[in-house]
């Protein structure tokens, strides 16, 4: 899911954002309302200073620079898997000394439930067909689950999280405003795809942010 996207939609509603990157002065940025900071997110200590005054901490962490060289990321994914599980612990730390900051994952689709009690990240064969149908090579199951490990960690803490898991498709497209909201399970049309734009997933992105409905919960979104 695109960091632009979810940045576009909170400031589209009139929000006072504070960005965060590792490297702020890469960031040529004019709009208003809008404030650049560094940030560790494998560092509890680095994520804590950045706290006061946030309301909602909304955490898209991946390794790389996805937006400037996805190839990159898909392979430190498959490398070191791990670093999801290891974000999680660190923003939850960091939320030890903020409880009252809530916090919104963004993961990936591989732990929603595809049958009752039966989650894709858990078979091989149903992973590598969606990797497949993605155009992502078969190792990246390894990341797939690093998500689901991310999850499973935020499940075990009495931390103001929320595990947000976007549809299976998700790619540039319109803002419709015009989608479905789901739980463990994901959200298919009429086709039997999970889909939605990167513009939508930012929007229920925001709508969760602003009026919490899953706290303590994952959801997820589709047409």
């Amino acid at each position: 899911m695109r960091r632009g996207s979810v940045v576009t939609e909170a400031l589209h509603r009139g929000h006072h954002v504070t960005a965060l990157t590792r490297d702020a002065t890469r960031i040529d940025e004019e709009r208003e309302n809008i404030v650049w900071k560094n940030i560790d997110v494998l560092d509890a200590g680095s994520i804590a200073a950045v706290l006061p005054g946030l309301d909602v901490l909304i955490s898209g962490y991946q390794p790389g620079n996805a937006a400037a060289d996805f190839a990159d990321t898909v392979s430190r994914s498959i490398a070191d898997p791990t670093v999801y599980a290891a974000a999680a612990r660190a923003l939850l730390k960091a939320l030890e000394s903020h409880p009252r900051t809530r916090l919104i994952v963004i993961g990936g689709a591989g732990s929603l439930e595809v049958e009752p009690g039966l989650v894709r990240a858990d078979s091989d064969e149903l992973l590598h067909e969606s990797l497949g149908r993605a155009g992502l090579p078969r190792e990246y199951a390894a990341a797939v689950r690093g998500h689901r490990d991310a999850l499973n960690v935020l499940r075990t803490s009495n931390r103001l999280w929320t595990y947000f898991s976007p549809a299976e498709e998700i790619a540039p497209g319109r803002r419709t405003g015009r989608f479905r909201i789901g739980g463990d399970q994901p959200v298919l049309d009429a086709a039997g795809r999970s889909r939605i734009s990167s513009e939508d997933a930012a929007v229920a992105l925001i709508d969760e942010a602003e009026l919490p409905r899953f706290v303590q919960r994952r959801f997820t979104i589709g047409y």
